[in-house]
């Protein structure tokens, strides 16, 4: 991923800044990681305690939470005067506004990867490159939920529909045996 001079590296877990490894301690740096996974969206203040400390633990999270995201400021070299890359939105969380891209991998390793993965594992990092937004996970959910209720729903009206006709039905011994009991 590359915002600004930075590159950051998930799989390596390092940041550089215009090439140069930039020291950057383990909260601090995944503080970076939940902020960025979601660029411009508002992350709550609650989402990166929850990402960065167990519930269990006796902390003060407000004053950590602030704490680590002013360390990550000073990391990025983002000052008072503007936020060039993370923006505080008061009493709510924080947002990566810097623009983020995608580093290509190296050609060579691309072709040997188009090869070797099958077509429906690239459309799922596909998706996985969409959800990255709150709003959108959200919303992928959402979708999700409305389509399995409303297969769970379709499949009762049709058990329904089936057991209701069985029962209008009448089997010729309940014809002969009612048209009996009418004669009498």
């Amino acid at each position: 991923m590359l915002f600004g001079d930075f590159e950051l590296d998930l799989q390596e877990q390092a940041l550089r800044r215009s090439g140069e490894a930039v020291k950057i301690p383990g909260k601090i740096y995944q503080a970076m990681v939940v902020l960025i996974e979601s660029p411009g969206d508002l992350v709550t203040r609650d989402q990166i305690r929850s990402r960065l400390w167990p519930r269990d633990v006796d902390l003060n999270y407000d004053a950590n939470v602030n704490t680590t995201v002013n360390k990550l400021r000073q990391v990025l070299g983002d000052t008072s005067d503007g936020a060039n890359f993370i923006q505080t939105i008061p009493r709510r969380g924080y947002s990566f506004v810097a623009p983020v891209r995608y580093a290509d991998a190296p050609a060579a390793k691309a072709n040997v990867e188009k090869k070797t993965e099958p077509m429906g594992s690239r459309v799922f990092v596909e998706i996985a490159e969409v959800l990255r937004s709150e709003r959108a996970r959200i919303w992928f959910t959402a979708s999700v939920v409305t389509w399995v209720t409303a297969a769970i729903l379709f499949a009762g009206m049709l058990l329904w529909h089936a057991h209701q006709g069985q029962s209008s039905v009448k089997s010729p011994a309940q014809i002969i045996d009612k048209g009996v009991a009418d004669a009498r």
